[in-house]
């Protein structure tokens, strides 16, 4: 009977203190979205940068991947052309999916911040999980269609389909053999590659953790004060 009223009485603390930690990451998020708000300006200047700047991003992940995933492919002159290529579609379609993700992003957080309970809090913004989960496809399409078109650029005979199904292979591969050499690279390089899409996601743990510290360090200054 002792026991079950302790831990009623715990259960009813930590109910209890879910309401600050809250709180402190709701404000967290309200600041960040008053300052993008703030430095936003005008969209038509706005989203050209956000296009470019992803854009860059993902370029910049794409050759982050082949330099660390597949250097040895890197020394023959061939495909070092044709990842040279690869890079432009790459970032450009990257590009798309992340501008568009990013507006999504900022809308489903100011629907977070207009709810009044936890579950429905984090139900939003795990909204953004599921765009991680969308771009993981999206990265597949992208490599598919971009060797597709520097094929057609280098004069091959390979077709959508055919780009498609060898990337296609590949993650299923990976799904079937998660940890051989090869589909641990590829993996490697999906990861990579689905940065910035991971961004929003990356946010809100920081956001969250952020919110536990700052409560956990407000409740231990009052305990070692009194």
């Amino acid at each position: 009977m002792g026991q079950t009223t302790s831990t009623a009485k715990t259960m009813a603390m930590t109910k209890l203190s879910v309401r600050p930690v809250m709180a402190i990451w709701r404000n967290a998020l309200k600041k960040l979205l008053d300052f993008y708000a703030e430095k936003r300006g005008s969209l038509v200047t706005f989203f050209p940068k956000l296009f470019i700047f992803f854009m860059l991003l993902n370029m910049f992940c794409y050759w982050l991947a082949i330099i660390t995933a597949y250097p040895e492919e890197l020394a023959v002159s061939g495909e070092r052309w044709e990842y040279m290529l690869m890079q432009f579609p790459v970032g450009i379609l990257g590009a798309v999916f992340d501008s568009i993700s990013f507006f999504i992003t900022v809308w489903i957080a100011r629907r977070a911040l207009k709810t009044t309970s936890l579950p429905s809090y984090i139900a939003h913004l795990s909204i953004d999980v599921l765009i991680a989960i969308v771009a993981t496809f999206w990265v597949l399409m992208v490599f598919s269609v971009s060797g597709w078109l520097v094929g057609l650029l280098q004069q091959s005979s390979e077709s959508l389909a055919q780009s498609s199904s060898k990337y296609e292979g590949r993650v299923q591969s990976a799904i079937r053999d998660p940890l051989g050499r090869q589909n641990l690279k590829n993996i490697y390089f999906g990861v990579v590659m689905g940065f910035s899409a991971m961004i929003p996601t990356m946010i809100h743990l920081y956001l969250s953790a952020q919110s536990v510290f700052f409560y956990l360090r407000k409740v231990a200054k009052r305990r070692f004060h009194v």
